[in-house]
């Protein structure tokens, strides 16, 4: 059963591109590969026409599993979400009540994900322990080391 993944126009027009950079470039090259290992002479001793031939695989198997992400992908209408509440590509500003330290994040569908620039996915465990929560709440996040709880200070949309 395919997993249905919701994505921004960014992230969307992302996936295509890295699809269609690996079917026109990187495709012909791992071809050609093969074609010039093939050339130099016995295969059953041509380690250079093995390794061409698994790159190749391996091409062929990231190709096939974007191509089936990108067929149940969904782009998501930001004009149709509740900004009173933390959904997908909500801007979240949090309290953690243990230290008072306080962080904004951008929650975004798993592949998206970039904790670097502030993006958590919907599915990480503190992702889902936002969601649906309103600004004023607590959310009690169960983490490997234990339970967090962060106050909601902020809910916004871009």
């Amino acid at each position: 059963m395919t997993k249905v993944s919701y994505y921004t126009a960014e992230g969307l027009k992302k996936l295509r591109e890295e699809l269609d950079y690996l079917k026109s470039v990187m495709r012909p090259k791992a071809s050609a590969d093969i074609a010039e290992a093939r050339d130099k002479g016995d295969l059953s001793e041509n380690a250079e026409y093995d390794a061409a031939k698994e790159a190749q695989g391996m091409l062929e198997m990231r190709i096939a599993k974007l191509e089936d992400v990108h067929s149940n992908a969904r782009l998501i209408d930001e004009t149709q979400l509740d900004v009173s509440k933390v959904l997908v590509l909500s801007n979240v500003k949090i309290k953690n009540q243990a230290n008072g330290m306080e962080m904004k994040y951008t929650l975004v569908a798993e592949s998206e994900a970039d904790l670097k620039t502030g993006k958590i996915s919907v599915t990480s465990p503190i992702g889902r322990g936002l969601l649906g929560k309103k600004v004023g709440e607590v959310a009690e996040i169960t983490v490997p080391n234990g339970v967090l709880k962060f106050e909601i200070l902020e809910v916004s949309r871009d």
